[in-house]
């Protein structure tokens, strides 16, 4: 059967990448391909601290502000940050612009992350690219102690929400309920959470679907649908309401509905996802969503029968500062005694 030529080309999967920005960002890049990340999706890592770049073992690395700052951090300078930013423009989109996806990966608290993150995704949204920022809230204790870096996390959380877009915050304080495991497992916890997220994405929009899903019916669902989030779980294929309460209830993510929401759901599961299971599924979405005025449904069936079937769901119309409401709840600062 005869081809355009071109065809192949048109029909390229869209690209991946996954960004760390400053320390922790960086730090979950490189958690990620230890974990092993599909090789679809493309590491890279930018920091304003040389010794921390080097010693990440990753192939692609950017240091920023070696005039100003000398590589040796930022010491929470934001300023510093930015003109460093500023400075490392052209060589930065000039790496990322063969992305049609990027991740963007930033602790906030500190100097690097609070401050690259904002201004990347205003600069990739100039470009062709769709950048999803994904940010870890710090823990309550941090914030209550200590004002200055609760002001840099409301700073850049002001700026994210206030783009509209895909946002997703991942929150340290969850994190307490395996409080009583060993630290690194715990944060293993989060790297695996982080991997499925990212994957899920990225299979959903490259994979042909029985019911598609690709890259532009997220760009159009994006456009419509304001401050929006990702939500991913995956559970037995007989059990639907389950799978639903564990990509709501069980996962790190941090959002506030309003009463006007909207979803795109996938769901990839095996050739034995009844109809009976995805309708389930799209009436307890409904349920849990205060009825969404609108709702774009995909799927993905493999030839193969599967045990566990993956919802990979995209919802919008968050509430305005959602995740800023959740610093509320941590409560005022504290002042702890003095040590002798």
């Amino acid at each position: 059967m005869y081809e355009p030529p071109d065809w192949a080309k048109l029909g390229a999967r869209p690209t991946f990448a996954v960004v760390g920005l400053g320390g922790a960002g960086s730090d979950a890049v490189r958690d990620l391909v230890d974990l092993g990340i599909s090789p679809l999706v493309h590491p890279l890592a930018i920091n304003t601290d040389a010794k921390h770049l080097l010693s990440l073992g990753l192939d692609e690395r950017i240091l920023i502000g070696q005039r100003e700052l000398k590589g040796r951090g930022s010491g929470g300078d934001r300023g510093g940050v930015l003109r460093a930013a500023a400075d490392s423009r052209d060589e930065i989109l000039r790496r990322l612009q063969k992305y049609e996806v990027v991740v963007l990966l930033a602790g906030l608290g500190g100097g690097t992350g609070s401050a690259l993150l904002p201004y990347l995704c205003r600069e990739l949204r100039r470009t062709e690219a769709l950048p999803i920022p994904i940010v870890f809230l710090p823990f309550a204790i941090e914030l209550q102690t200590n004002p200055a870096r609760r002001e840099t996390v409301e700073y850049a959380l002001d700026e994210l929400e206030a783009m509209g877009g895909l946002l997703v915050a991942l929150d340290n304080e969850k994190l307490r309920r395996h409080e009583g495991l060993p630290m690194q497992r715990v944060f293993r916890f989060r790297s695996s959470y982080l991997r499925q997220l990212i994957e899920s994405l990225h299979d959903m929009v490259n994979g042909a679907s029985q019911m598609n899903v690709d890259l532009a019916t997220l760009r159009n669902h994006l456009g419509d649908s304001g401050l929006s989030t990702v939500l991913v779980a995956e559970h037995h294929h007989s059990e639907p309401d389950r799978l639903v309460q564990s990509a709501l209830k069980d996962s790190l993510l941090d959002f506030e509905l309003s009463q006007q929401t909207s979803a795109l759901i996938h769901l990839d599961g095996g050739s034995n996802l009844t109809l009976r299971t995805v309708d389930r599924v799209l009436r307890s979405m409904h349920e849990s969503l205060h009825a969404p005025q609108r709702v774009i449904l995909g799927t993905r069936i493999r030839e193969e029968s599967r045990e566990v079937v993956r919802l990979t769901a995209v919802i919008g119309g968050l509430k305005p500062r959602t995740v800023r409401h959740t610093l509320d709840g941590f409560g005022p600062s504290l002042s702890l005694p003095s040590v002798r």
